[in-house]
């Protein structure tokens, strides 16, 4: 009797630590699913600038070059990023208030183009649009105006807008390229492979703001580009049909055009294969590698890789791997008391750092609610 009493004892023990620990389990996956990112609020507490503009960095600082970012100042990257992560969030109000910043002083007159870059006041001292910030606001637009009502036509006619800027004067050869000085007159031969936003060129072409096509040939773009057994190259020649590696590979880079190969036939596999081989070793994922040997060419870590690598895991069907990152991407988080919620460093932070985490948080709460 003693003994099968004992052995009664131990299954009930048994049966009610498994039952703590799925509670457990179930609590952090509700948590996941229900509970906005802090990263919200430290954005925008900290990374807003007065009139409503998303600034760059933490800390200011004086711009002294045009072409390179500094400080206060505001990019069209940021503001897509945000736009899609209130799309994603089912956030309308948020998306309105973007909708204000992009039309009051992103856009600028008469084509219209997106300026690249405002200072902190919301002025703009450049002439040039970035090809991948534009898909991606005009992207967020038509899944705005298919997602809610309110202003939809208004949605779809900037969008339409952006479109006609694009396809009128920022092209060579048949193709969309990096950038258009509007003042100028003139543009790159270069399209950055990381600015062949599929998804938002499926969407101009279901709204017939591209010709027919338009699509199909930017995705046989990336079907067809060569790969190095692992990397995919950075740039197309546009002219000479040319694609060009880098040395040191940003990871980033690799991660934004894997997602974009997620809506093919052709997948990344053996991207996503090395990734997390890569860390499950390392326990990390550097933020870049050196081409030929595969190995990391820095220690740091970004917590932007993490975010999209969240984002192509969610993509790719593998629920494990991309709560697995998002664990270790929030030990990042925070680090700094005075920014909770901030993916804050020695007193300062990107903010696309902050952006591409709350996209892949925001994509794995989704299909845990699926």
């Amino acid at each position: 009797m003693k003994i099968i009493f004992r052995k009664k004892r131990t299954w009930l023990v048994l049966l009610l630590i498994i039952i703590t620990v799925s509670s457990v389990m179930l609590l952090r996956v509700r948590f996941l699913m229900n509970e906005v990112s802090p990263t919200v609020s430290f954005i925008e507490k900290n990374m807003t600038n007065p009139n409503g503009t998303l600034a760059t960095y933490l800390q200011d600082a004086a711009s002294e070059e045009a072409d390179i970012v500094a400080g206060r100042e505001a990019l069209s990257e940021s503001l897509g990023l945000w736009m899609q992560y209130a799309v994603g969030s089912d956030d309308q109000a948020m998306f309105e208030q973007s909708y204000e910043q992009l039309t009051t002083y992103f856009l600028t007159p008469p084509d219209p183009y997106i300026a690249w870059k405002l200072d902190a006041k919301g002025e703009s001292h450049v002439t040039t649009n970035a090809l991948g910030d534009d898909l991606r606001i005009i992207g967020a637009l038509l899944q705005a105006a298919d997602q809610w009502e309110q202003g939809r036509e208004a949605k779809l006619a900037t969008a339409a807008a952006i479109s006609r800027a694009l396809t009128q004067s920022a092209q060579q050869q048949g193709y969309l390229v990096d950038f258009h000085d509007f003042s100028g007159g003139y543009s790159t031969d270069t399209l950055s492979l990381v600015y062949v936003d599929l998804s938002a060129l499926q969407a101009m072409e279901k709204h017939q703001m591209v010709e027919q096509g338009t699509y199909a040939k930017y995705e046989t773009l990336l079907k067809k580009m060569p790969d190095d057994e692992l990397f995919y190259p950075k740039t197309f020649d546009v002219v000479r049909k040319e694609y060009t590696y880098d040395d040191t590979v940003n990871l980033i880079d690799q991660l934004i055009v894997a997602n974009h190969l997620m809506v093919t036939d052709r997948k990344p596999d053996k991207l996503i294969s090395f990734l997390k081989k890569e860390f499950n070793t390392r326990h990390q994922l550097p933020g870049q590698y050196k081409r030929e040997s595969r190995t990391p060419a820095v220690s740091y870590e970004s917590s932007s890789v993490y975010g999209l690598a969240i984002l192509l895991a969610v993509r790719s069907g593998d629920p494990k791997w991309a709560k697995q990152l998002y664990n270790h991407m929030i030990k990042l988080r925070g680090q700094d008391s005075r920014y909770p919620g901030g993916y804050v460093f020695n007193g300062n932070t990107h903010l696309f750092d902050n952006l591409f985490p709350l996209l892949g948080e925001i994509n794995l709460q989704k299909s845990i609610k699926k």
